[in-house]
């Protein structure tokens, strides 16, 4: 369970491939709102609107593109890939713009366990382009997936020594964790925290690795200087840090806090459902994870739904709970641990 918090915590760092909003924007209503929709992660809105340009022959290869990023971010993988394909078959996709989809085709191949495919995008890519910092980690992520362990050490070396950032070494760490090779990672935020804070945005970031380490005492350190420098996003942090701690009043006042201040609460009502869990206060956990599902973008709503199904299943309603974990599979078919607690509730109902 400690593990998994932590993977869903990661999860918009390591999908975080740059949006490439501003290719040849056309003058089309849709295709305006559908790019400003894609950047602010409402993916489903995204979808319908390229979808209509595509229909309408507006910009066919970014509309492409995007209804496929859009697909990729809903967690509907093969239909991302489709969607992919149909893009480079379009006339004039520019070089960057083609650069952009094989990177994006290649996370989606990497979802569907397509390493042959991810791996061949990613070899296409580094013999028609220079390679950077965002290449070299899908390269190296990729090649920890086929089990190629120095192959990917190398590449992630090289992702690190381009963009030595506390966001690349969370995303390197991210990989390795998901590998369940944590140690592997480990290092990339001992190096992160090589420098110092300038900002609160540093402190932020540096409470963030203390938190993956399991260095508490720091990470709350760092967040409280963060939170002093009107830092939102650090609330949400140490509300994770006191609940590993075993403090759910505490845990609850940053959340409480982070759910009046930030623009979007999905975050916030997702740990106040975490410390109801704790609390065995199972109606008032569903009653925040329906708050935080109405305003939750696509990262934040796979961590709700599952919330919910663990709710119903600690309620000892083992028929909810099935349905619940039915409806998740649909539309998160790759996780393993739900998948053995679907056939764990199919024994009990």
């Amino acid at each position: 369970m400690y593990n998994r918090k932590k993977r869903l915590f990661l999860t918009a760092v390591c999908l975080s491939l740059g949006l490439l909003t501003g290719c040849n924007v056309g003058d089309t209503k849709n295709y305006k709102q559908a790019a400003q929709d894609l950047e602010q992660g409402n993916y489903e809105a995204a979808l319908e609107e390229y979808e209509t340009a595509i229909s309408e022959g507006v910009k066919p290869a970014q509309s492409y593109r995007g209804a496929g990023v859009a697909k990729l971010k809903l967690g509907n993988y093969e239909e991302a890939i489709t969607y992919f394909n149909d893009a480079l078959k379009c006339d004039k996709v520019g070089k960057a713009l083609k650069k952009d989809i094989l990177s994006y085709r290649a996370v989606a191949y990497l979802k569907v366990k397509d390493y042959e495919a991810a791996l061949e995008d990613c070899q296409t890519l580094a013999e028609n382009y220079k390679m950077d910092a965002d290449l070299y980690f899908l390269t190296g992520e990729t090649a920890l997936a086929m089990d190629s362990y120095e192959e990917a050490s190398a590449n992630f070396e090289q992702a690190y020594g381009e963009d030595a950032t506390y966001d690349r070494a969370i995303q390197i760490y991210g990989a390795y964790l998901n590998r369940d090779m944590e140690a592997d990672g480990t290092r990339y935020l001992e190096a992160a925290l090589s420098g110092t804070a300038k900002n609160a945005e540093d402190h932020c970031d540096r409470g963030r690795v203390y938190y993956y380490m399991d260095d508490y005492e720091n990470a709350e350190s760092e967040l409280k200087q963060a939170i002093d420098g009107d830092n939102t996003e650090a609330l949400v942090l140490l509300g994770m840090v006191y609940m590993d701690k075993g403090d759910s009043a505490n845990a609850k006042a940053m959340f409480q806090q982070y759910v009046s201040q930030a623009e979007n609460g999905a975050k916030g009502f997702n740990g106040l459902a975490l410390c109801d869990i704790e609390d065995g206060d199972y109606d008032s956990a569903l009653s925040d994870i329906e708050s935080g599902i109405h305003v939750a973008g696509a990262e934040d709503m796979q961590s709700l739904l599952f919330n919910e199904i663990v709710v119903y299943e600690k309620k000892l309603d083992f028929q909810t709970a099935l349905q619940k974990a039915q409806e998740y599979l649909e539309l998160y078919p790759e996780d393993k641990t739900v998948k053995k607690e679907l056939a764990f509730l199919k024994t009990r109902v």
